[in-house]
């Protein structure tokens, strides 16, 4: 019952499959304001679950526009190939984040982020 507004970035947890697509499998993140992070509402959705997330080192890569898989794809693509076979990051998922309200039509900022091991 506890409004909290829209926060950013919203960062999708992506499985890649054997060909760099999306496995169905995906997780939704969004940040809890800063107001809430030492009591946050309990959500009343048994699917939604409240997680503490560590810091973490990432690579990014960071792109604009309307972001749809496939731009995520795309760039964690080139982002992988900018990495070269020296880079450890975790290769089991990585996060695609959005940044902008979708009402926003120019200058919107989308990163994907390889987390470093």
């Amino acid at each position: 019952g506890v409004g909290m507004g829209m926060t950013a970035p919203v960062s999708i947890t992506a499985f890649p499959a054997e060909d760099g697509s999306f496995q169905q499998k995906v997780k939704v993140s969004l940040r809890i304001p800063s107001q809430f992070q030492d009591n946050p509402p309990c959500p009343t959705d048994e699917n939604i679950k409240i997680e503490e997330r560590q810091g973490m080192t990432i690579y990014s890569m960071q792109f604009g526009g309307y972001a749809k898989e496939a731009d995520y794809v795309n760039y964690a693509a080139k982002l992988k190939a900018a990495l070269g076979s020296d880079a450890a990051y975790c290769k089991d998922f990585y996060l695609c984040n959005g940044y902008d309200p979708p009402m926003k039509p120019y200058g919107r900022r989308n990163e994907v982020w390889f987390v470093k091991e």
